[in-house]
């Protein structure tokens, strides 16, 4: 690690982002003491923490597993989406305080190991009324653990974006542990109405958020090449692509971004290198393609990251026929050089 690792780089962005991060925890711990105290003051300190920080973190999750959607069908959305990693940590960090108390109240006091005892204190595993639902807010915990483990750049590039990419959408089957674990809690414990209607809301919002944009990009997905004439695939007029943006396209069942900026048209692959993102979905920003998602950049003639970077993608000859723009389907080695299309 310590030949390829570089510590954060704490930008004035960064800065903003995680300072507003910390400011909207501290206000929410704060609201949710006095209100407990207000109303149930003879709650303990430990469950007082094991709830405050138990329902931060769930309303963390929900935040970060909302923010993804959001940012895909609205761009307003896309300044939470840059730093999400930072969330993500946050989030860990809360779970891992409600899950440390936790552990400590209810099973660090007798001569069984804490951890081995959260398996075996309930043995119910065969009843769904009675089953041991703290186990699967463990395992929801150690997933969680290697997200925030793994968020640097530094294992992105080491483990490579596919591998990073698999490891990190573990948050959907830890998002469906916590949602038990709370479910069966609930029932268990101190049946609540509001908080199941709280969860049942967050979980539909959620799973409404994935839905609509999955059908977004179902319907994106339609839109590909046709009218062949002699190997060149039409794709769209000039005038359907605005100026320093692009318009994407199914090109032989892979995405590629057309981008018009100074007079010209490039294309070039639309997943960006380091987690995939819409390169289709940024913008030409001082002649380089920038990424919606982190803010990579690429030149548009030869699919090249900007010096010191070393990030390439593969790129796409195109041509203009009175003004209607075709594309040759094979994909060129990344990082390829092709003339742009001047008009």
């Amino acid at each position: 690690m310590g030949v390829n690792y570089q510590p954060v780089l704490w930008n004035r962005n960064k800065k903003i982002y995680d300072k507003w991060i910390v400011i909207s925890i501290l206000i929410y711990l704060l609201c949710f003491i006095g209100i407990t105290i207000i109303t149930n003051n003879g709650t303990s300190v430990e469950t007082l923490i094991i709830r405050a920080f138990g329902t931060l973190a769930i309303a963390l999750l929900h935040i970060i597993l909302a923010i993804g959607p959001l940012a895909r069908l609205n761009s307003r959305f896309l300044p939470l989406l840059y730093n999400r990693r930072h969330l993500g940590v946050s989030m860990f960090l809360a779970a891992m305080v409600h899950g440390g108390f936790s552990i400590f109240q209810f099973h660090s006091l007798g001569n069984v190991n804490p951890i081995y005892a959260i398996f075996t204190s309930n043995m119910d595993y065969g009843s769904l009324a009675n089953f041991p639902f703290q186990v699967l807010g463990f395992f929801a915990l150690v997933i969680l653990f290697l997200m925030a483990a793994t968020s640097h750049d530094f294992w992105l590039k080491n483990l490579s974006p596919k591998t990073w990419k698999r490891l990190h959408m573990m948050v959907y089957p830890a998002y469906g542990l916590i949602i038990l674990h709370v479910f069966l809690g609930a029932l268990q414990q101190q049946p609540s109405i509001g908080s199941i209607a709280i969860m049942s809301l967050g979980f539909i919002t959620i799973a409404t958020l994935h839905l609509v944009t999955g059908i977004k990009e179902t319907k994106a997905d339609k839109i590909k090449t046709q009218h062949i004439k002699n190997g060149w695939e039409y794709i769209c007029d000039i005038d359907e692509i605005p100026e320093d943006r692009a318009k994407i396209f199914i090109v032989d069942k892979e995405r590629i971004a057309v981008f018009k900026y100074d007079n010209k048209l490039s294309a070039i692959s639309n997943v960006c290198k380091h987690q995939g993102g819409p390169l289709g979905e940024g913008k030409v920003v001082d002649g380089c393609v920038t990424c919606p998602w982190h803010g990579y950049q690429y030149l548009p003639h030869n699919g090249q990251s900007p010096p010191p970077f070393t990030e390439k993608i593969t790129t796409y000859r195109l041509k203009n026929d009175n003004n209607k723009i075709y594309v040759l389907p094979e994909a060129l080695a990344e990082g390829t050089e092709v003339e742009p299309i001047i008009f």
